[in-house]
């Protein structure tokens, strides 16, 4: 059994313990484990559960952590903006904290469950201009980032918690920025589509 696969079943998350020397030992195969063979277990869809050896504290959420961190350390193609970071570590104490967590689900779930669309739509505008072949590869390309991303968004929890229990409706404000985004995307249609017709006189 490789470190990437789950308990028999795969009913139950594996359980990992991390002893005092940072170790980290995977219960189900028995072996040790580095955070990277664990960002793999996240990305191949393996639910784990960190616990603390010594005082058996569930710690999976710091471990997480970790993992983001490594990989935004490795350079190359970085997922958080920095903005991002500056406004996520404002909140932290802000009175909003609370609906932080909720807010991050929901919008991640709706943009999860509009990508395919949104993907269909941007690449077939690009596929109806001429000379436009390149800049759908490149959308291609962006497209395949897009969807890393969002595996690596997945130690958060935000795709597949969403089965495991009852949430409340999606903010309105998650809706709205998919409507931006397809308005944004309909209007880079039309200009498109008028290069299109300007080509072509």
């Amino acid at each position: 059994m490789s470190d990437a696969e789950t308990t028999e079943g795969g009913s139950e998350p594996i359980v990992i313990k991390k002893y005092a020397n940072r170790r980290l030992y995977n219960t189900a195969t028995s072996r040790y484990v580095t955070l990277e063979q664990l960002s793999e277990m996240v990305k191949a869809g393996r639910e784990f559960t960190v616990y603390d050896a010594k005082t058996g504290e569930d710690i999976t959420r710091s471990v997480l952590t970790q993992i983001i961190f490594e990989e935004e350390g490795k350079g190359g193609q970085t997922l958080l903006p920095v903005n991002f970071l500056r406004q996520l570590i404002g909140m932290y104490g802000n009175v909003m904290q609370p609906f932080v967590p909720n807010y991050l689900e929901n919008v991640m779930e709706t943009f999860q469950k509009n990508q395919e669309a949104i993907k269909e739509q941007f690449t077939g505008v690009l596929s109806k201009v001429p000379g436009m072949k390149p800049f759908e590869d490149i959308a291609k390309q962006n497209i395949a980032l897009v969807e890393k991303a969002m595996q690596r968004f997945a130690p958060f929890g935000m795709a597949k918690e969403a089965g495991a229990r009852a949430r409340p409706a999606a903010p309105a404000s998650g809706g709205d920025e998919v409507a931006e985004l397809r308005a944004r995307l309909d209007a880079m249609q039309e200009q498109l589509e008028r290069l299109a017709k300007g080509g072509k006189e």
